[in-house]
C-alpha cells in the first residue's frame, strides 16, 4: 500500500511542502513528477541563503548501513526518492569515506527531469562535491575523470600540496573551505553558494553530516525509516560529538510504502 499519511501542520515552516496526492490506498507508483513536487526546494528569492538538505536511510534499530553500505536497508521507492532528490539539486555534497565505501560515480542526466532543470536554470545533472581534508582519493576513478559536470573537492588550506596538485591535474575543481586542514562546514556551504550552487544535497556519511548539524547549517532532513533490524555496531545517520542542546526539527511530510516511512523534516 502506498499512502500519504496525515501530518499536523508544523509551526513555523519556511516553505510549503506538498506531497503526492495518493489518497489512502493508491494502487499506482508515485510518478517522478509527483515526487519532484513533494520534495521541491523552497522557491528561490533574491538574497536567499543556500538550502542544505540531507538524505539518509536508517533501520529500525538506528543503523545507517549494513556491512558498510546503505543499499541493504533500502528499497525501490527509496531509490526513486534518492534519484529525485539528486535530480532537484545543484550539487551533491558527500564525504570521502562514503565515496570510497559506496563506490560513487558521476551523477547522470535524466531525461525525466531535463525540462524541470532547464526551467530552474540548472545544468543537465548535479555536480558532486567531495569533502576531504587529506584528499586521499583515487583521481583516476570515473567520478573524477568522466563526469558530465566537473567534480569538486572541498578541503582546507592545509591540505597536502601534492594531493591538491593531483586533483587539479585530473581536472577537479578544488574549493578551499577552511584555514587549516579541516573543512569548516558553514564556510563550505558559503563557498558552494558563491559558485552558484544554492540547492545543496548531502548524502553523508554520518561523520560529515554530524559536522553540518553541529555547525547549524542543515535546513532539512529527508529520512527513510526502513522496517528492518540489523543489530551490530553500524553507524547512526549522524556521527560525531553530541550537541549541547538537541535541535528540534518539524515533521513536514510523511509517505508510507510497504512498511517503509519516507519523512521530511524542516529546521524550526
Amino acid at each position: 500500500m502506498r499512502r500519504l499519511l496525515p501530518v499536523t501542520d508544523p509551526t513555523p515552516v519556511p516553505a510549503p511542502v506538498p506531497g503526492p496526492q495518493s489518497g489512502t490506498a493508491a494502487a499506482h507508483e508515485w510518478s517522478l513528477d509527483e515526487l519532484a513536487e513533494a520534495y521541491a526546494y523552497p522557491p528561490p528569492a533574491a538574497g536567499d541563503a543556500p538550502w542544505l538538505r540531507a538524505n539518509m536511510v536508517s533501520s529500525l534499530d538506528g543503523a545507517a548501513q549494513h556491512e558498510g553500505r546503505s543499499q541493504a536497508i533500502s528499497n525501490q521507492t527509496d531509490m526513486r526518492i534518492f534519484g529525485t532528490l539528486r535530480a532537484l539539486a545543484d550539487v551533491v555534497v558527500v564525504g570521502a569515506e562514503t565515496v570510497r565505501l559506496e563506490g560513487y560515480r558521476p551523477a547522470r542526466a535524466r531525461e525525466a527531469f531535463a525540462e524541470r532543470r532547464a526551467a530552474a536554470g540548472q545544468g543537465p545533472a548535479p555536480a558532486i562535491a567531495v569533502v576531504s581534508a587529506s584528499l586521499d582519493l583515487d583521481f583516476s576513478l570515473p567520478l573524477f575523470t568522466a563526469p558530465l559536470v566537473p567534480t569538486l573537492v572541498i578541503t582546507g588550506a592545509g591540505a597536502p600540496a601534492d594531493r591538491v596538485g593531483a586533483a587539479r591535474r585530473a581536472g577537479v575543481e578544488v574549493v578551499i573551505a577552511g584555514d587549516a586542514s579541516a573543512v569548516d562546514p558553514a564556510r563550505a556551504v558559503r563557498e558552494l553558494a558563491a559558485l552558484g550552487f544554492r540547492r545543496l544535497l548531502t548524502e553523508g556519511g554520518p561523520r560529515m553530516l554530524g559536522q553540518f548539524v553541529a555547525a547549524g547549517v542543515l535546513d532539512e532532513l529527508c529520512l527513510t525509516l526502513s522496517p528492518m533490524l540489523t543489530s551490530g555496531d553500524a553507524q547512526r545517520i549522524v556521527g560525531g560529538p553530541g550537541l549541547a542542546v538537541p535541535e528540534r526539527f518539524a515533521l513536514a511530510s510523511l509517505l508510507e510504502e510497504a512498511g517503509f516511512l519516507f519523512a521530511r523534516y524542516l529546521r524550526i
